[in-house]
């Protein structure tokens, strides 16, 4: 099945892809942070349409990392925007076990093999091609996902493993939270 998916907003948040000169990944989160080294709760609700609860809610389960100082920094900003763009097509603990799969504990750096900036640049970088690509199919995902991920350097053995193959499961939930927002926009188009 071929996928000619079109996304207009960037992944994980509420923001027009059009607004923001059609930047994602890590140039979009350089966008965000260019001014200041932290972003406020308000913001990460004004850019990604979580509400405080929620979020609060993640941090006590230990899924994001407390704020430091009421302020985020560009890692823990990835992190959330990842989690959001899963939830509508996956259990919040299937999230929470590939984000260890991939970093070990949420609070650790030191075991991470990628920063969660980097990850969510991968998915964005991956995303973009599939969409510009008119012969991408759910077959050739994993293809695409070791196309974009050369420049990878692991840290440890195995680690470039863990993270295509997570990358796949990522890239493929997001596809489906993409089918279904249209499938929900075709749903109203009926009531109306």
């Amino acid at each position: 099945m071929n996928l000619q998916l079109q996304d207009r907003l960037i992944p994980g948040t509420k923001l027009k892809r059009s607004d923001m000169d059609n930047l994602t990944g890590l140039d979009f989160l350089k966008r965000v942070f260019f001014v200041s080294e932290g972003v406020m709760l308000t913001q990460i609700r004004d850019i990604s349409g979580i509400d405080s609860s929620t979020l609060q809610n993640w941090t006590k389960r230990g899924w994001v990392v407390n704020s430091r100082s009421k302020k985020y920094n560009m890692d823990q900003v990835a992190h959330i925007l990842i989690i959001n763009m899963l939830r509508s097509c996956m259990q919040l603990d299937h999230i929470d076990f590939l984000i260890h799969y991939i970093n070990g504990k949420v609070d650790d750096t030191s075991d991470d093999i990628i920063s969660d900036s980097g990850l969510y640049d991968y998915i964005c970088r991956i995303l973009s091609n599939m969409m510009d690509s008119e012969q991408v199919s759910l077959s050739n995902v994993r293809g695409l996902v070791e196309a974009v991920t050369t420049d990878y350097e692991e840290p440890v053995p195995g680690a470039r493993d863990r993270l295509v193959r997570a990358l796949e499961v990522i890239v493929v939930t997001y596809t489906a939270a993409l089918l279904k927002r249209h499938a929900d926009e075709l749903f109203v188009e009926l009531q109306q």
